[in-house]
């Protein structure tokens, strides 16, 4: 197990598998659903796959609402490239970032559970069909991540493309 965490970075701990910790304890507390785990193993993979689904609401959902408020402004990708090379800081700037992002992911869908459990007590007709729309969204939510990885990867090529002047 030891080994396992030795594994894991900065970013992804502070990301993905603390905020799947602080969600299912939360919820077990706030809610009657109990995620919590006995095996340690198996909680850490699914705390951490919790954590990345809170993190991926935050990428999808979040951070562009956010800009459409104005709320947020980001810098052009190619100036974020350069820039993180001239100064290493900014990358341990923008895992910070990305951490405040997930922990307000978390605190909205910890809210949306809450108001979910609510709607089960009134119409329990959901509990039928619920993990089956809840499938669905996944699928929906790991499709729309994959589109935007692939922009900024792809935004990364162009980037190391123009800055090296290749092609």
């Amino acid at each position: 197990m030891k080994e396992l965490l030795d594994k894991l970075s900065s970013y992804n701990i502070f990301n993905y598998l603390l905020p799947g910790v602080i969600y299912v304890v939360m919820l077990s507390k706030i809610s009657h659903f109990d995620l919590v785990q006995k095996d340690i193993i198996t909680g850490v993979f699914l705390y951490y796959f919790i954590g990345l689904i809170i993190s991926r609401v935050g990428s999808l959902f979040i951070e562009p609402f956010l800009k459409w408020l104005k709320f947020l402004n980001f810098s052009e990708y190619n100036k974020f490239v350069i820039a993180s090379k001239q100064d290493s800081k900014i990358e341990l700037f923008s895992e910070v970032n990305n951490m405040y992002r997930t922990m307000c992911s978390l605190f909205l869908l910890l809210i949306i559970a809450k108001l979910y459990e609510a709607f089960l007590a009134e119409s329990p007709i959901f509990y039928e069909y619920g993990l089956f729309v809840f499938i669905i969204a996944l699928l929906l939510l790991f499709l729309f991540s994959y589109r935007k990885q692939t922009k900024y990867i792809t935004k990364r090529v162009d980037s190391t493309i123009l800055k090296h002047n290749i092609l």
